[in-house]
């Protein structure tokens, strides 16, 4: 049966991740000249993106966190925010398709919805910002695949904020000096920092959204902290003539 345009085409399985050829596809001629190898094509949704993890522990849902992101241009994101916030409506949606499907599962999983509905199932956590989940996450999470329990008490949860630092394709960037990125690491409300690509590798071997390439990531509690964090590394990775 021929899709109903619009239509959104993506990886069947994506290893290198961000979104790589991942498209909108417009028209049933667009569609015949855009068909990809080892792509699918689903409905377009309209709606919140929200990227959850879960810790489930033998086929039921024991921990929530959920995040959203500000979106720019080409699939690049300024910013993700780390909710502190439950969404009952969302899990409970959610708990529907985990019971059925990983009923005797322990561990983590990452859901991806558009409006509500899921687009992405992941047996892992989103790597990028688990230091924004609170002392003692990273302990429970071991513990949950060793023991097959999950044991985390959370005395407040705090919004956190995963600022994304991207630049445009062709020019050459350069790491910051470990010093900078250490005493920016040490400044109030800044969490962490990761720099994301090989200093040493050509641009066209990273995994890259067509909008721009992630040169570092700056996760933190105070969002105007981490904006000038970022500022500071744009200014300080751009590398000489």
């Amino acid at each position: 049966m021929p899709p109903s345009f619009p239509i959104f085409s993506k990886p069947i399985v994506n290893l290198r991740g961000m979104g790589v050829g991942s498209r909108v596809i417009a028209t049933a001629d667009v569609y015949r000249d855009a068909l990809t190898p080892g792509h699918f094509w689903m409905e377009l949704l309209a709606g919140e993106h929200v990227s959850s993890d879960v810790a489930v522990e033998n086929g039921r849902s024991v921990w929530w966190r959920h995040t959203s992101g500000i979106p720019r241009e080409g699939g690049t994101f300024d910013r993700w925010i780390v909710h502190a916030e439950p969404r009952p409506e969302l899990e409970a949606a959610c708990n529907v398709w985990l019971s059925a499907n990983l009923p005797d599962y322990s561990g983590m999983v990452n859901l991806e919805t558009i409006g509500g509905k899921i687009i992405e199932v992941h047996l892992r956590f989103a790597d990028q910002w688990p230091d924004l989940y609170g002392a003692g996450w990273v302990e429970a999470l071991v513990r949950l695949y060793a023991e097959r329990r999950w044991a985390f008490t959370e005395t407040k949860r705090q919004t956190g904020y995963s600022v994304v630092l991207f630049a445009p394709f062709g020019a050459r960037y350069r790491h910051p000096p470990d010093t900078l990125a250490a005493e920016l690491t040490e400044r109030p409300g800044i969490s962490s920092i990761q720099i994301t690509f090989h200093e040493e590798r050509e641009q066209h071997l990273h995994a890259m959204p067509p909008g721009g390439f992630r040169l570092a990531i700056v996760n933190c509690f105070d969002l105007e902290a981490g904006r000038a964090v970022r500022e500071v590394l744009r200014r300080a990775m751009q590398a000489s003539p």
